[in-house]
């Protein structure tokens, strides 16, 4: 068993309503803040009860909202100019996986000289940076516990992995009642990514005894989740898919993701194509890739998943586990085929070469080239 040392940097706040605490967590770092967010959160208030929320602490708000589609990780620095012209004492970020990237690349540009791309290219701050408090409104971030995360290169479009100081994230608050509103077939395909996730780091090679219990609940959890949908079972989908993101967080922090969220982050910064469609299609074909390797893995996911595995042989039963994935995918009628987001193949190139090259890809449970990278992508094209 490998040695298991980690380190969670933020206060973690997880519960409904928690969102009301953020005044007082901010008002350790001055009266007045930048909050980083999306505008399609003006449509349910969820803005307005944030900036209510901080005025009731006497705490200012900055809000930063225009935040583009296809946003690359230059909008940092507009938001980084903000923050130092109000003097701001910290950056929220109020949104989803990029705009939480986002706040986590402007609080490190706060000092002037601060570069951008240096921080792209693999420097970890030497200077002052803001504290960095994290509201995400989606509960599939990998990395939101972790001391790295994926931006998106505004020179070429390309993932890279960006490496925090220690204690830059000083508090994650987890509030259900925050989370976007999605469509079912949208908020199903969330739970294959967060599902996705939560399957390579169980299988990761840096995966121990922690990040195992904490990840085999997140699987049963992801299991349920879809489960509910294909029965139109009533159930709390905004709570369930909090708690099952939270477990996958951090699990992942503990061990490591693989190639398939590698891909799903490469094409969704390339490509104008939901990082959640794109590890629903790779689901599977990555998990035929772990069976050769982490057999006894993918015979317990089967498992956790409900499938019938008593008495069968492991190869069998691990076997069941992709069948019960994509007989979900069947039931639920989400996009089976890469081709299906208008991809061209041949453009697909890069990206296998951009996601085989992120750091954590090193704790695969076999070695992946460039090529095998891009043989994956042919399969789920």
């Amino acid at each position: 068993m490998p040695d298991i040392s980690f380190k969670l940097d933020p206060r973690i706040i997880i519960g409904p309503d928690t969102v009301n605490r953020l005044g007082s967590v901010c008002a350790e770092y001055g009266n007045r803040v930048v909050l980083v967010t999306e505008q399609v959160l003006y449509e349910n208030k969820i803005i307005d009860r944030v900036v209510q929320v901080l005025e009731d602490s006497q705490v200012e708000t900055i809000v930063f909202d225009e935040m583009p589609p296809q946003a690359t990780a230059e909008i940092a620095e507009q938001v980084a100019e903000l923050a130092r012209g109000g003097r701001c004492g910290a950056v929220i970020s109020l949104g989803g996986i990029k705009t939480q990237a986002i706040g986590r690349l402007a609080s490190m540009l706060i000092e002037p000289g601060a570069y951008l791309f240096d921080l792209l290219d693999g420097q970890v701050p030497h200077w002052k940076c803001l504290p960095y408090i994290a509201v995400p409104t989606s509960g599939r971030d990998p990395f939101l516990f972790s001391d790295r995360f994926i931006a998106v290169d505004p020179r070429d479009r390309t993932v890279k992995v960006v490496h925090t100081p220690a204690g830059l994230c000083v508090a994650a608050i987890i509030d259900s009642g925050v989370s976007e509103l999605l469509s079912d077939k949208f908020a199903a395909t969330v739970a294959f990514d967060g599902l996705c996730v939560a399957i390579e780091s169980y299988c990761s090679t840096k995966s121990n005894f922690l990040s195992d219990a904490i990840l085999e609940q997140a699987i049963i959890s992801y299991g349920y989740i879809l489960d509910s949908f294909s029965e139109n079972r009533t159930f709390d989908l905004v709570g369930s898919s909090s708690h099952a993101g939270f477990l996958t967080a951090l699990g992942s922090a503990v061990s490591a993701p693989g190639i398939g969220t590698a891909l799903a982050y490469a094409i969704n910064g390339r490509f104008p194509v939901a990082k959640s469609w794109c590890s629903t299609v790779l689901l599977p074909h990555i998990m035929e890739r772990l069976v050769a390797a982490r057999p006894e893995k993918l015979a317990r996911i089967a498992e956790l998943l409900g499938e019938p595995v008593q008495g069968v042989p492991t190869a069998e039963a691990a076997g069941l586990a992709i069948d019960g994935v994509r007989r979900r995918m069947g039931v639920l009628s989400v996009p089976g085929r890469l081709k299906d987001f208008n991809l061209v193949l041949d453009r697909l190139v890069p990206v296998a070469e951009t996601a085989r090259n992120l750091d954590f890809i090193a704790y695969s449970p076999r070695p992946v080239t460039s090529d095998e990278a891009y043989d994956i992508l042919k399969q789920a094209f």
